[in-house]
């Protein structure tokens, strides 16, 4: 009896070493190599018309404009507050977020405790989520466009709301407005 108690606790402990050898680094590229799969396939079934395009495919990053001003240069800096209005989706189109309250209705997302309104912040200081952010810096005021990017530069492996771990995520945006900071002016 005594010598399965001390197998099976051999056992328990081997399979808790082999576990804790393995490299998060390792993780985490298996789990970027299976987003941009899921996103080159989500592509390729669902072709998004644009009138420019931005793509980093070795980072899953994908982005097409609707609309876009085509200024000369993005002028965006740490400290600018956007306003931005934004529909936030998985890969199966299902929406888990929106700045508007008219899609968050018609979707049974709606909070009667919440103010719909366009999202304000200062760019800069990750108020927002990474690829949110990166794909906002790439825009100008009265620009809309589509982003798609991996889990990384979302949520990662928490779970959030209506998202599941390691959800490559999907954005609509339209940047309404940018208000230069107090720290430059160019």
């Amino acid at each position: 009896m005594k010598s399965r108690l001390f197998s099976a606790l051999a056992l328990f402990i081997g399979a808790l070493s082999l576990l804790s050898c393995v490299d998060s680094d390792q993780t985490q590229e298996v789990i970027l190599e299976r987003d941009k799969e899921a996103i080159e396939k989500f592509l390729k079934d669902n072709p998004i018309s644009s009138v420019k395009e931005y793509s980093e495919p070795i980072e899953g990053f994908y982005m097409f404009w609707e609309v876009s001003t085509n200024p000369e240069r993005n002028n965006l800096l740490r400290g600018d507050t956007v306003t931005v209005n934004y529909v936030g989706k998985t890969l199966d189109k299902k929406i888990f977020d929106t700045s508007i309250e008219q899609i968050a209705k018609d979707n049974g997302i709606f909070s009667a405790g919440r103010k719909y309104q366009p999202l304000r912040y200062a760019v800069g200081y990750g108020l927002t989520i990474s690829g949110f952010e990166f794909a906002i810096s790439m825009m100008h005021p009265g620009e809309k466009a589509t982003v798609i990017f991996p889990s990384r530069l979302g949520y990662g492996t928490q779970a959030s709301g209506g998202i599941p771990a390691n959800s490559p995520l999907i954005f609509e945006l339209d940047l309404v407005q940018v208000k230069k900071g107090p720290n430059l002016t160019p």
